[in-house]
């Protein structure tokens, strides 16, 4: 049975879905909450310190050639009157659901991407181009007058989420591109297949050793052919996608929750690094328990400021016990300093993996005779649920487990990732 909707009408003036892409959007909050830095080049960074990479560069910053993972150091030598301001994920957060609030006034939102991407499946009404571009000069103006001028997007318009999100990628800052299905492969021929989402350097290398090195030989070959190069029915998925047809996604479920940290200069010692993994697992315990999720597994991962990485796992009896995963993570730290005897450390990440639902769990047959054991079991948790009480009412670390050392950014292990936008709970665990 065919999965993919074949029977899609060709109605030449209608698209069905509009992608929207934040512009520089870390960047861009920090311009609408300062208006100094507007017109500026400006580039987000996770600490002070040159060794660092910016997390996100104004447009003013990138027409110097400051991009997403370049060096600070190298930043200021390609742009001498950069502007580094360390990253607050709260106040994004803060952004992005205010953001979120204007677009839902205007279109259904189907699915938020990302922190600064989302798409909606447009309503029939709004499907035909002039009704969409309507819709999207709204939604522009809508965000500049009640979320700020500072912040912009470019806007996609497509028979797919797929190509309305490579429609956005066309056109930046401010952009509003349409690619209806008539007008394909049209102007799909003059991108690189890096352009497209989900081919990275490992698939693009793979598309070469095939001999597709360009879109027009990608949108050339056969869906058959394309699941025979990615090794999978993801190939097949992509196929339909680039060719306009509109391929329901696919369902995930968590699997891990974890936090990780850049290390301050002055906390890379592992005395204060081994505190800093403490906070860290700490939060993530406090966000696993709010989720309502037990852990089977606690990974420690660190670098060390030469590059050299080390992780490790341990499996456990489901659990979300504080003092129990305290002790796992000194267990795992005196593990890593086996390796790293004398070493700084420039990051650390601790993640919970093998998660599970409380009614899913299954205790240990051995645990469960010993009476000793369940006493202990018993009483951490309820230590831990009582922190848990008290710091929900009093304010983040009103009881704390120890005095992690203070840091050169507000908040630790809380952040942004690419495809995880925090609860704003998360910011007062």
């Amino acid at each position: 049975m065919n999965i993919y909707n074949t029977n899609i009408q060709d109605v030449e003036d209608t698209v069905q879905w509009l992608f929207l892409d934040l512009n520089s959007y870390f960047a861009s909050v920090e311009q609408q909450m300062n208006p100094h830095l507007r017109g500026k080049p400006v580039a987000v960074v996770p600490t002070l310190a040159d060794a660092t990479c910016a997390i996100a560069a104004s447009y003013e910053a990138k027409a110097y050639g400051v991009k997403t993972g370049t060096k600070i150091f190298e930043a200021k030598k390609m742009c001498p009157d950069l502007i580094c301001i360390p990253a607050c994920h709260e106040k994004y957060v803060t952004f992005h659901h205010r953001i979120i609030d204007e677009i839902i006034l205007h279109t259904p939102i189907n699915k938020i991407c990302s922190i600064d991407e989302l798409s909606s499946r447009l309503p029939p009404n709004k499907r035909p181009v002039e009704a969409a571009i309507a819709l999207s000069e709204r939604i522009k103006e809508g965000l500049a007058k009640n979320v700020g001028p500072a912040i912009t997007c470019s806007i996609g318009l497509a028979p797919n989420s797929f190509l309305a999100k490579v429609a956005t990628d066309m056109e930046k800052p401010d952009g509003l591109v349409i690619l209806r299905r008539c007008d394909l492969p049209g102007r799909l021929f003059d991108l690189k297949l890096s352009d497209l989402p989900g081919i990275g350097k490992n698939m693009e290398a793979r598309l070469f050793r095939a001999g597709i090195t360009t879109v027009e030989k990608l949108w050339n070959i056969s869906p058959k052919h394309a699941r025979k190069i990615w090794g999978s029915v993801s190939g097949e998925r992509f196929w339909y996608n680039l060719h306009g047809f509109d391929v329901p996604d696919q369902k995930t479920s968590r699997s891990m929750i974890g936090h990780s940290r850049v290390l301050d200069p002055d906390l890379r010692e592992s005395d204060k690094a081994r505190l800093i993994a403490r906070r860290l697992l700490l939060k993530a315990l406090a966000r696993l328990r709010r989720e309502n999720f037990y852990a089977r597994s606690l990974q420690l991962g660190v670098k060390s400021v030469d590059g050299q990485k080390w992780a490790y796992e341990i499996t456990c009896n489901p659990s979300q016990d504080n003092f129990f995963f305290i002790k796992t993570l000194d267990e795992l730290w005196e593990l890593m300093t086996i390796t790293f005897r004398k070493s700084k450390f420039i990051k650390v990440s601790v993640i919970f993996g093998r998660l599970t639902q409380a009614g899913e769990c299954t205790g240990d047959l051995f645990e469960a005779c010993d009476t000793k054991a369940q006493e202990e079991q018993a009483k951490n948790s309820l230590l831990t649920f009582a922190m848990d009480h008290i710091n929900k009412r009093y304010g983040a670390e009103t009881v704390k487990l120890g005095f992690p050392p203070k840091t050169l950014a507000e908040d630790v292990g809380t952040k942004i990732a690419f495809s995880r936008i925090p609860d704003k709970a998360e910011f007062n665990e």
